[in-house]
């Protein structure tokens, strides 16, 4: 693994490789391929996520990838990148159709709508993703669909 800074586009493109694994391709392999061997993922508002190759692709596989409603979209409103690191800003929106256990854990579908604002810090070691942060207001989220926060 190179330590050494790449570019800003670089990240981005690696970033948006990253994004397509998750979100268009739905490739679990794909998606840690973008990743140093013991990266960290963190949904801190409902502390789900993990850390290292064998913890992520359990979590890609069986709580993130396969566990988003069909009309799930993510916009990105803001990009800033900087030596090793991005944030995006994202605007999120679905509609709660199927069991979320990376966002609502042990809820059950309520068939109601959500539009989110979230915070996705990512940090790089060299060419590979090492940590995510993924920032929200869950308390908003539970307000949607109508459950007490």
């Amino acid at each position: 693994m190179s330590e050494t800074a790449i570019s800003a586009a670089q990240l981005e493109a690696l970033w948006n490789r990253h994004l397509d694994g998750e979100f268009q391709s739905k490739d679990v392999e794909a998606t840690l391929a973008t990743m140093v061997e013991d990266a960290s993922v963190l949904h801190v508002p409902v502390n789900t996520g993990g850390r290292g190759r064998a913890a992520l692709r359990a979590f890609y596989r069986d709580d993130f990838i396969f566990c988003m409603p069909d009309d799930f979209r993510v916009a990105t409103t803001n990009r800033v990148v900087g030596a090793g690191q991005l944030v995006d800003e994202v605007r999120v929106t679905f509609t709660h159709t199927c069991a979320m256990p990376w966002m609502l854990p042990d809820r059950v579908p309520t068939g109601r709508a959500v539009d989110v604002m979230m915070v996705v810090v990512v940090q790089f070691q060299g060419d590979k993703l090492a940590h995510e942060r993924i920032y929200w207001d869950h308390a908003g989220v539970l307000r949607q669909l109508g459950v007490q926060a």
